[in-house]
This record gives C-alpha cells, sequence and structure tokens, in this order.
C-alpha cells in the first residue's frame, strides 16, 4: 500500500514507528480502517459505550483500557506527523 499523506522524507520515520508497533497496536490500526471508516474518534466511542454497558458495534479485545491508551499514543503519532497509519499498516 501506498503511502497517501505525510512530509518528504518523513516515510523512513514512519516506517520506523510502525516497525516498533505491537500486535494489538496494528490491530487497531486495521480495525480503524476495515471497520470505522479510519475515524479515531467512532472506535474510541465505541469501545467507551461498552465499557459502559452500551451498545457496541464491534467486539475487541478485554482489554478496552489498554487499547484506549494505545489509541491515544498513535493518534498523537498520527497527528504530529500528518500521516494515517492505516496506510503503512498490514497485519501478518
Amino acid at each position: 500500500m501506498t503511502p497517501t499523506r505525510g512530509k518528504s522524507g518523513g516515510d523512513r520515520k514512519v516506517r520506523g514507528f510502525v516497525r516498533q508497533m505491537s500486535r494489538e497496536e496494528r490491530m487497531l490500526v486495521v480495525l480503524k480502517r476495515n471497520l470505522y471508516e479510519g475515524a479515531w474518534d467512532d472506535m474510541v466511542a465505541d469501545l467507551k459505550a461498552r465499557l459502559e454497558g452500551r451498545p457496541y458495534i464491534f467486539r475487541l479485545a478485554n482489554r478496552i483500557t489498554e487499547d484506549l491508551e494505545r489509541i491515544e499514543r498513535m493518534r498523537a503519532y498520527e497527528a504530529e506527523n500528518d500521516v494515517d497509519l492505516s496506510d503503512y499498516v498490514e497485519m501478518e
């Protein structure tokens, strides 16, 4: 998949970040792309609804709090580097 956003020369930096991501983080990025149309906000709302016992869209891992922390870390990285990690992450 070819990255569609990001600053010139930043591609190597992003690929380095992606190599350091855990399997759980990669899964969250893939789910963001495939189930939530690329929107972290929708995924976060879904996870919080599940924590609160409200209806939710998709069952993720039992570690919702950890997933929310992972999402914040990846969301911050995307904002700082003007990239969408979905352009770089593929599940193995």
